[in-house]
């Protein structure tokens, strides 16, 4: 019930966001509701159903499934503080819970590898990457909180290791699993894949991070990033084909969400040389990449958190309510991201209707799915 919870409130959250942009609050603000109280908690909620299926072990423990929710109540004290509705040394307390369960989480999923039975999927190597990088965006941070002079810097080196360092390695790590599941089409090359790509990602991330104080840097970054991105949906494309990848709602949203990604990070790269500026980019990772991938990942996860074990009928109806009309929000999150991006400030009716559409679903297909079992 956590992990459904969870993925409930991720789009409450995103909505959340999207009704703090349009009324002019904070940037700081708008970005940790969708981030801080919506994506990180669900991520962790998705590590702690995957790192398990990773490593051939049993289910997490409830201390593990119980860790996103301190994540979440952290992420809801930095909103509040940021968007000016309470006081600045609250941040200094939801910084230490964060990383209390960053460095519990990632110990955890240490001692899963461990103890998996043979070799784990390289897929936990990603993993641990980006509970790496979260850990160090955190530290990042706090330091900018203790050392003025050095706030501007790290801030920035915070913003890239909790995006493209947390964020997209989990996702990239997440999708050579989930793609071929949501399929129901094996991919032999995701683990290969996924080994050779790793450092090559985490060299980008790291020239990411530190492109805030070497504008220059920018350059290898959109290059390796981009490189893994186009490699990954290249091969998507080459093994599946448009209508296999298109014809499933989850699939599109998915494989839309990485094409969003890939826009982000050339836009990024425009930002870091001076051709952008920075709040279009952070508005483009929420609507061109969250919202797609979320959206996608839920309509294949919630069912099984709702219903586990063997597919059953109740499971199946579920999931179908939920990729019903995938494409459409994924045209919708990626048009208006675009637009918005662009300048025009009214496209984000766009994505708003994306994620209306997908909270109905999520709403009729919970009371479906309760009747259904029943």
């Amino acid at each position: 019930m956590i992990l459904i919870y969870l993925g409930c409130t991720a789009i409450a959250a995103f909505a959340l966001a999207l009704v703090l942009g349009l009324t002019g609050a904070a940037p700081a603000a708008v970005a940790h509701a969708a981030f801080a109280i919506g994506a990180l908690p669900l991520i962790f909620a998705a590590m702690s159903h995957f790192v398990p299926v990773l490593t051939r072990s049993g289910g997490a423990e409830p201390g593990v499934h119980r860790l996103p929710l301190v994540l979440q109540a952290a992420g809801v004290v930095a909103v509040a503080v940021l968007a000016g509705w309470g006081p600045g040394w609250l941040l200094h307390g939801a910084l230490v819970a964060g990383l209390g369960a960053t460095g519990a989480f990632l110990a955890w999923a240490i001692r899963r590898g461990r103890a998996s039975l043979g070799k784990p999927h390289p897929g936990l190597a990603w993993y641990l990457a980006a509970l790496g990088c979260l850990g160090l965006a955190l530290v990042a941070i706090f330091a900018g909180l203790l050392w003025p002079a050095g706030y501007g810097a790290l801030r920035l080196v915070h913003l890239h290791l909790n995006t493209l360092g947390f964020i997209g390695l989990t996702a990239i790590g997440t999708l050579h699993v989930l793609m071929p599941t949501v399929l129901g089409k094996p991919d032999p090359q995701a683990a290969p894949r996924l080994r050779r790509q790793l450092p090559w990602a985490l060299g980008g991330v790291a020239s990411a991070a530190l492109a805030g104080v070497l504008p220059w840097l920018s350059v290898p970054a959109v290059l390796i990033i981009g490189g893994v991105l186009v490699h990954t949906l290249w091969c998507w494309w080459r093994s599946w084909g448009a209508a296999t990848l298109f014809g499933d709602g989850a699939s599109a949203s998915l494989f839309g969400a990485g094409l969003g990604l890939l826009a982000v990070v050339l836009a990024g790269g425009a930002h870091g040389l001076g051709w952008l500026p920075g709040r279009p980019a952070v508005g483009g990772f929420f609507m061109l990449f969250l919202l797609p991938l979320v959206s996608g990942a839920l309509a294949q996860l919630l069912p099984v958190w709702r219903f586990p074990g063997p597919m059953s009928p109740a499971r199946a109806a579920m999931r179908a309510r939920l990729v019903r009309f995938g494409a459409l929000r994924a045209v919708l999150f990626l048009a208006g991201g675009g637009l918005t991006m662009a300048g025009f400030e009214a496209a984000l009716a766009l994505p708003a209707a994306g994620v209306l559409m997908f909270g109905v679903a999520l709403v009729v297909a919970l009371a479906g799915g309760g009747a259904g079992r029943a």
